[in-house]
């Protein structure tokens, strides 16, 4: 749905939705309180009092237009707050991940220049005070949590900061409210800095243009209304849930309420009951691996009525997205597994979720044709942080699981052939050809999204962007009738020994329905045969040592079971004999630690670290290529 306001910059978004709602009585955001336990809706007439607070606070303190304001907090209604307060002023908002470590906490805050670093737990304040005497240009911290003990006096608190505020706006809104109408569309708004798999990471520099028009142009292709109740838990610092799950909700008039955690989301989703949902694939590859644990150890007339429903969904999904209604039979059959298993299935999640959005990694096909079967629509996309972030959609009414839709309007994405840098193929967001060269090579894009540039980086930046505009994704791909549909990064192309270019993503992505595997890494470079490192799911082995009568006393010991590797020798092999040669696994390690972000092995947005696990493991690699047999 197109949104509710006109806007060109957030500050007119903004000041636009409260001007729509004032005197409306109606709830822009909602959170758990953690002394009561209770949800808090706070009123649009609230939101708009605390974001004026927060606006003469920083007004007070000097910032004004192009000044970076850093905030290092979960999801919560105060990362809004201090989002609004700083666009209103022609700020730049710097979001951290807060599993970030002081040293990197330090060179964020350094290497943008903020002046003010909002920061929400005792944890994070730690981390902030360490970084403070690096950072020449900060000169204060403001804690949303209470304060214990003595601290120096750049820390303020944020009671604290919201009374003086508060009393500040009162006195000078009449100088302060102008500010927002002076603040233009190619004004730096966001420097959000990427991850990296290696070495320090890049600011991407986003204007008002990139974020406004990404969510203005991509919005009337999903479905988003004001009745809508979005549960927001991807980190709002990664440009996914920003423009996505916090821009366009708002901008569509729908409610934001915000997860007590990562952790706590399956507790929230059924106590909260969104109508959607904006995740990475990782959520719904776990909810469709613990659905099918479910399954296969339940009874053999459970498993045929559960398999019965599937099918039965996917027929109907097939013939909806043909534009065609199923017959009366057909309807009869899908009632009947919906009440039978679909319904458990809405239940958990909270009996209310109409349809789901997809990105910052692929989905597997395999659980995407699930879903939609199970009556929710999971609409997958494609972007990076560089591009704010949205370059294609899935169409609601026809989503194509495996590809990652059509490009959005007043974007034009391009395939660079590798070979010799041709661009052999061209698709606009305005229009869809019926046929495209489906030839492979780099995705590249142009359209207002694309990012300023890369924060004091001019050289990455001519890199990423060339003198013709267009944006380097490395991510190589194809079209194929008019959807995109992505092979793999660029950088993670394994060149093997005997000079075999082989992706890993989409081999990889092929292991995520499998109940027993948690987490799978390929590796093969400069090898002469490919091998995996893998981490099983410890749930799903339980189940199989006990159909296999294995006893064991520690994890270690059922993953060195005989029986065990047996298993998964049996299923890469199964794998295999429908492989091309070079795409054959030979051999595999099990690892009972997972890899985590905690662990520096995935990046916050839950991309592996592979050059760091390949480090880690080096000896458990080489034992499968015979040095250490």
């Amino acid at each position: 749905m197109p949104a509710i306001v006109e806007f060109e910059t957030l500050p007119q978004l903004f000041t636009n939705l409260f001007d729509l709602n004032k005197g409306q009585g109606k709830t822009a955001l909602a959170f758990k309180e953690k002394k009561s336990k209770k949800w808090v809706d706070i009123s649009w007439e609230s939101l708009q009092d605390q974001v004026n607070a927060v606006t003469g606070y920083l007004h007070k303190r000097g910032i004004q237009k192009g000044d970076r304001v850093g905030i290092l907090s979960e999801n919560r209604p105060e990362w809004a707050i201090t989002d609004m307060a700083t666009q209103y002023l022609g700020g730049a908002n710097v979001s951290l991940y807060t599993s970030l470590p002081p040293s990197q906490v330090s060179y964020i805050l350094r290497d943008s220049g903020a002046k003010v670093f909002v920061v929400s737990t005792s944890i994070q304040l730690r981390k902030a005070k360490e970084a403070f005497d690096e950072c020449p240009e900060l000169v204060e911290i403001i804690t949303m949590s209470e304060l214990r003990g003595e601290h120096p006096d750049y820390v303020r608190t944020w009671d604290d900061i919201m009374e003086e505020g508060k009393a500040y706006w009162e006195e000078n809104h009449a100088t302060i409210t102008p500010i927002a109408k002076t603040i233009k569309t190619e004004d730096l708004s966001v420097l959000i800095y990427t991850s990296g798999t290696t070495g320090n990471p890049k600011g991407v520099m986003l204007t008002h243009e990139n974020i406004a028009s990404n969510t203005k142009l991509a919005l009337p292709l999903v479905p988003f209304g004001k009745t809508d109740h979005h549960l927001s838990f991807l980190p709002l610092c990664h440009s996914f849930e920003r423009t996505c799950g916090y821009i366009a909700i708002l901008a569509s008039g729908a409610l934001i309420t915000y997860a007590e955690s990562i952790d706590a989301v399956s507790k929230n989703i059924a106590e909260v009951g969104p109508t959607v949902m904006i995740s990475v694939p990782r959520l719904f590859e776990k909810i469709y691996n613990t659905v099918m644990k479910s399954v296969d150890n339940g009874s053999n007339l459970k498993k045929q009525i559960f398999h019965w429903s599937v099918a039965t969904g996917k027929k109907v999904a097939a013939l909806e997205n043909r534009g065609k209604s199923p017959g009366p039979l057909l309807k009869v059959q899908q009632s009947l597994g919906n009440k039978l298993v679909f319904s458990k299935f809405h239940e958990k999640l909270g009996g209310n979720l109409r349809f789901a959005v997809s990105g910052g990694a692929a989905l597997p096909k395999a659980i995407g044709e699930f879903f939609q079967a199970a009556g929710i629509k999971i609409l997958e996309g494609y972007g990076l942080t560089e591009t704010s972030p949205i370059l294609t959609v899935n169409p609601f009414d026809s989503p194509r699981y495996g590809s990652v839709g059509h490009v959005i309007p007043g974007v034009t994405i391009g395939i660079q052939r590798l070979s010799d840098n041709k661009i052999i193929g061209q698709q606009s967001g305005d229009n869809y050809p019926s046929t495209l060269s489906t030839e492979e090579g780099e995705i590249i894009a142009r359209g207002p999204n694309i990012m300023k540039g890369y924060w004091n980086n001019d050289e990455a930046t001519s890199q990423a962007i060339d003198p013709d505009g267009w944006y380097h994704t490395g991510d190589i791909g194809r079209f194929d009738n008019g959807y995109l549909m992505i092979t793999d990064r660029l950088k993670h192309m394994i060149v093997s020994r005997g000079g075999k270019n082989i992706y890993p993503g989409p081999i990889e992505d092929g292991f995520k329905s499998e109940t027993t595997i948690d987490q799978l890494m390929v590796i093969g470079e400069g090898r002469e045969y490919l091998t995996a490192l893998v981490v099983p799911s410890l749930d799903a082995l339980k189940g199989v040592a006990k159909e296999e009568g294995i006893t064991y006393e520690k994890p270690s010991e059922l993953l060195e079971h005989e029986a065990i590797q047996k298993y998964f020798k049996a299923l890469f092999r199964k794998y295999s004999k429908s492989s091309a040669a070079h795409e054959k696994i030979r051999d595999f390690r099990l690892i009972e630690d997972p890899f985590t972000v905690e662990n520096g092995m995935m990046t916050p947005t839950l991309k592996l670290k592979r050059k760091v696990v390949e480090k880690n493991y080096g000896d458990l690699i080489e034992s499968m290529y015979g040095v250490f047999a």
